[in-house]
């Protein structure tokens, strides 16, 4: 390579160093010379496909000749090329700044960077020739013109990086990665690729790499500024409170997406295009790129999974979760690539460690559960906030369904022994939440809902009156029940049969309801036990109605207190109680009425029409405690 006749400072080793040309100090000679060097330029341009033609031959005279002790007699024309080279370079570094010579490739351009190839491969094979010999002089000669031409190519690399490198850059709009990044004109993407291959086939191939590696480094950097994701440090992470973490975690997703969307794929596609002909710099440098920004995610992660576990962190653990599984497919370059085989290694253990946070807050969500013990009742039977809060959080859960069941698949922390009693006790005892398809997550989401019915038929003992206790299990039954219906991914998981079976539970409820509360009125009304001696006992006509008067307005006192949210049971319950009331009433008072005496005595044993009754049953279930109040008024 042609580096290797060049020592640090940039001398000549193994072969004399070439005489320096005499060189005036007045600017006037300088101007001179160079206005003569450009007209003799000028004349040889005029025939640069000849000049060219005449240098390959000579290239491939060096290369055909096998006694590298003799070789050839170097012609006049390399010490012309080098001058022409020479002359381009120095035109090009009398360019004020580097906006006046980065415009579309021009043809002289092309020339340039096709006689800078050409001298590279004359270099190469002036190189192959011993120390000493004939060759030496011209070697160091295109040596001198090549070190020359490779830094102006590595300062117009930076360059076109740099400059056209800050018009490209990441925006916040929800584009789902349409449009392109970075957006670098073709022309420029072209003059990239032309200046890395011929720098790499040069031998510059570590300059070429390093420049290219610090400012795409740079500018991803800036980039994730833009995002508003800076490097935070861990123990920070973990003292922050939950508002402002959670806020740091949004950034952080929108970032890793950023990067899964559009930073990294853009970025590949920049590298590939640069260094067509090299692929594997192009690997190497999007992997080191990547790295570098994936390492700071990763941290990050790690930070937020060491802190305090709590049911609120679920779902920003599984997005960031997700998030990160996202990340892996953005960054495969090549499977036999170590460098991005250590990094998905890397990703995949803070995804491994994101999905334990998530199995232990379920696990956690358990112990809490068991641990919710109440000693007041909610008022009027109504849905325990428990059941609420649990079932808004399994809802919201079901909506990780895909990621929970991989996540549980990975980590389930209950072991076949102990799953399959479980579901053996559930087929045999006909379990209202045994599901054909069972899961990780589903058996997880199962065990919940059996932890939570153990402890909401413990709260329900809480209520003296039995009839309330079913209207507290009535009514969460039914808000479970819902909630699992109106969720395509919880009523997924459920499944049918576990819908069936729960909405069996509730109509059970409903009737021990109806059975605990209008036993007793339907045994005051029925027409067995009036009749003494064949006749109407106008003793037990007054009895049974002044008894009716009593349970009713008891009945109707106390429920027009209790709760009942859910408008379709409320109208269901009060359907039953009417279907079930009235009729008897009315059967009862249209046979019994006619054996009070007089008006007078009617109007003190009997209080209600059955009309009325209808009435007053419509104010059983709103939580009113005055509905009795207004009536008497």
């Amino acid at each position: 390579m042609v580096k290797n006749h060049l020592d640090k400072n940039g001398s000549f080793t193994g072969s004399p160093k070439p005489p320096h040309p005499t060189t005036s100090t007045d600017p006037h000679s300088r101007k001179s010379s160079q206005e003569e060097l450009d007209h003799s330029l000028n004349h040889h341009n005029e025939d640069v496909k000849k000049l060219s033609d005449d240098i390959d031959r000579f290239i491939n005279e060096l290369s055909t000749c096998h006694d590298k002790s003799n070789p050839p007699e170097v012609p006049e024309i390399i010490e012309t090329f080098s001058k022409i080279i020479e002359s381009k370079i120095s035109k090009h570094n009398t360019c004020e700044n580097s906006s006046t010579r980065l415009c579309k490739m021009t043809e002289e351009d092309n020339f340039f960077v096709e006689a800078v190839s050409r001298l590279s491969k004359l270099t190469n094979s002036l190189s192959e020739f011993p120390s000493g010999s004939t060759t030496t002089r011209s070697l160091n000669r295109t040596s001198m013109v090549l070190q020359r031409a490779m830094t102006l190519m590595e300062e117009d690399l930076r360059a076109l990086l740099e400059d056209y490198g800050e018009q490209c850059s990441l925006t916040l709009s929800d584009s789902s990665g349409e449009e392109e990044y970075p957006s670098f004109p073709p022309d420029t993407v072209t003059r990239m690729n032309r200046i890395a291959s011929t720098m790499i086939m040069a031998g510059y191939e570590t300059e070429c790499c390093q420049v290219y590696s610090i400012t795409r480094g740079n500018a991803c950097v800036e980039q994730m500024k833009k995002l508003e994701f800076e490097k935070i440090n861990m123990e920070d992470v973990q003292r922050m409170q939950w508002d402002s973490l959670e806020g740091e975690i949004t950034r952080w997703i929108r970032a890793v997406k950023s990067c899964s969307t559009t930073l990294f794929p853009g970025e590949k596609r920049l590298g590939d295009s640069v260094f067509s002909e090299s692929p594997m710099n192009s690997q190497t440098l999007f992997s080191n790129l990547a790295r570098a920004i994936v390492i700071q995610l990763l941290d990050f992660a790690e930070a937020v999974t060491m802190t305090k576990r709590s049911a609120e962190k679920l779902f920003k653990y599984l997005d960031m979760y997700e998030a990160l599984r996202d990340l892996i497919p953005s960054i495969k370059n090549s499977p036999s690539n170590e460098c991005e085989n250590e990094l998905n290694s890397e990703i995949q253990a803070t995804i491994d460690r994101l999905g334990e946070s998530a199995v232990s807050i379920f696990s956690d969500l358990e112990n809490s559960i068991k641990n919710d013990v109440a000693r007041t009742p909610v008022p009027g039977g109504a849905v325990h906030p428990l059941t609420r809060y649990l079932m808004n959080y399994l809802k919201y859960a079901c909506e990780y369904k895909i990621t929970l069941e991989h996540i549980f698949h990975q980590h389930n922390s209950n072991s076949p022994a102990k799953l399959k009693p479980t579901l053996e006790v559930e087929a045999e005892n006909d379990s209202p939440h045994c599901n054909s398809e069972t899961t990780p997550f589903s058996i997880q989401l199962v065990t919940i809902m059996d932890l939570l019915d153990t402890n909401l038929e413990a709260k329900s003992n809480l209520y003296r009156d039995p009839a309330l206790r079913d209207i507290f299990l009535m009514n969460n039954g039914r808000y479970i029940l819902q909630k699992v219906k109106g969720s395509a991914e919880i009523h997924q998981v459920m499944g049918d049969t576990w819908c069936r079976r729960r909405s069996t539970i509730v109509r059970h409820y409903h009737k021990n309801y109806q059975r605990e509360t209008f036993g007793k009125v339907l045994q005051i009304l029925t027409h067995d036990g009036m009749q003494v001696h064949g006749k109407v006992a106008k003793t037990t006509v007054k009895e049974r109605f002044k008894n009716f008067n009593a349970i009713f307005d008891e009945i109707h006192r106390s429920q027009s207190t209790w709760v009942v949210s859910d408008e379709q049971l409320q109208s269901e319950l009060r359907v039953s109680i009417s279907s079930l009331v009235i009729p008897a009433y009315r059967s009862f008072f249209g046979r019994f009425r006619q054996y009070l005496d007089n008006a007078k005595q009617a109007e003190k044993y009997i209080k209600y029409q059955p009309e009325d009754i209808e009435i007053l049953i419509d104010d059983f279930f709103d939580g009113n405690s005055t509905s009795m109040a207004r009536r008497k008024t």
